[in-house]
């Protein structure tokens, strides 16, 4: 049965510059916006801001959702993967110095250029996607989506 992995992300631009995390992965050190799956009991923005924080130390509040992308590819020995990737944008509203996620090197700013100069190092081609889709205006409000959490005896 086909199953695609849910996961967030967070496009937060301040002062001209993208909050980025370098990370460590099986294709080497890549470069992601904060991003990862969604966790039982959870909404999808409650997600974004868990995982912002666990690889920014950073406290983001989400204000619209970008965009909703499928990224499907197929691993060396044959399997299909498949990614269903909510994208949100918003603000950082607080920092820490909490230890970030044990895969993220660093959180890092940087420039759209710098970005996209470092392209060959992106998670995946939603890196850039969602980048241009934020700079596009393309949001969509937070009433979008709803969650219910639902115990079924």
């Amino acid at each position: 049965m086909f199953k695609p992995e849910i996961t967030v992300a967070s496009v937060i631009e301040k002062d001209g510059r993208f909050l980025m995390v370098e990370e460590e992965t099986e294709q080497g050190i890549t470069l992601n916006q904060p991003a990862g799956h969604l966790e039982a009991d959870e909404s999808l923005q409650e997600a974004a801001i868990r995982e912002t924080l666990e690889e920014t130390a950073c406290r983001m509040a989400p204000d619209g959702l970008v965009g909703v992308y499928l990224l499907q590819y197929t691993l060396e020995k044959g399997e299909k993967v498949s990614f269903l990737r909510f994208t949100f944008s918003g603000k950082v509203v607080s920092e820490s110095d909490r230890p970030l996620d044990p895969d993220i090197l660093r959180a890092v700013w940087m420039t759209y250029d710098e970005i996209l100069a470092s392209r060959h190092r992106h998670r995946s081609k939603l890196v850039l996607q969602s980048i241009e889709d934020y700079l596009k205006g393309q949001t969509m409000p937070l009433s979008m989506l709803s969650t219910w959490f639902v115990e079924r005896k």
